[in-house]
């Protein structure tokens, strides 16, 4: 069974009081696709805190404006854990997730995933501390033969990328109990006179896309399960979306 969730079907709805983690490569401050954040930390190889959040690849930015787009009210939180190259650790994805969780963020997107089994106990532990926070981890899926943790773990909900899915939209699967599937358009908020195959794309944007659109099904009752976002998706389609 699967629902269309729309931005012409959530119409109205802003994100307020809603708090997305971007776990990422950090933000350009005062970027006006992004504007202001509710605040941020680095985490190192080792999971080591640092205040420096400056985004020095571009990626983390615009997957913030991503979000942004969707639910520009929504209060953002940045979890760098890359820095100059789009390379990282287990452990400072899991205590990315852990910081995040702990800051009440409603959504932990984290548009990125490993491959190394070593990290699934670890991850695991991380995506369970998130749900006893009623915060809800947003992921990349396994996809093309590639298996990605955590997506691949239950308590998720993991996007897939579609590129014939248009970017006001998302499908969502509620064929499985232990996550939610999504399938979201790969392209990520438009900049101005550079064409769509120039920009970044690819399956991190159809993460920030998804997280985008359940910020604002979540607007009225921010702290959820994934459970009731289960139960969410399905109501609000009986209702009209």
């Amino acid at each position: 069974m699967t629902r269309v969730l729309s931005l012409a079907d959530l119409a109205g709805r802003t994100g307020r009081g809603v708090r997305v983690a971007v776990v990422d490569s950090g933000i350009h401050a005062g970027h006006p696709h992004v504007g202001a954040v509710a605040g941020g930390v680095a985490f190192d190889a080792a999971g080591r805190q640092s205040p420096d959040v400056a985004d020095r690849l571009g990626h983390g930015t615009a997957v913030a404006a991503a979000i942004r787009e969707k639910a520009p009210e929504a209060d953002l939180l940045i979890a760098r854990v890359f820095d100059r190259s789009l390379a990282t650790s287990g452990a400072a994805l899991v205590a990315a997730i852990r910081w995040a969780a702990a800051e009440r963020a409603s959504l932990i997107n984290l548009s990125l995933g490993t491959s190394n089994a070593k990290n699934r106990d670890a991850l695991a532990g991380a995506i369970a501390d998130a749900a006893a926070h009623q915060s809800i981890v947003v992921t990349a899926a396994p996809q093309d033969g590639q298996v990605w943790l955590p997506g691949a773990l239950p308590g998720v909900v993991a996007v897939e990328v579609d590129w014939t899915c248009p970017r006001d939209q998302c499908v969502v699967s509620l064929d499985t109990v232990s996550s939610l599937k999504m399938r979201a358009s790969g392209y990520p908020r438009p900049i101005p006179g550079v064409p769509p195959e120039r920009n970044l794309r690819g399956q991190s944007f159809a993460v920030a896309n998804a997280t985008g659109i359940l910020a604002l099904l979540i607007e009225s009752g921010p702290a959820i399960s994934l459970a009731a976002l289960q139960l969410l998706v399905g109501s609000e389609r009986r209702k009209g979306l």
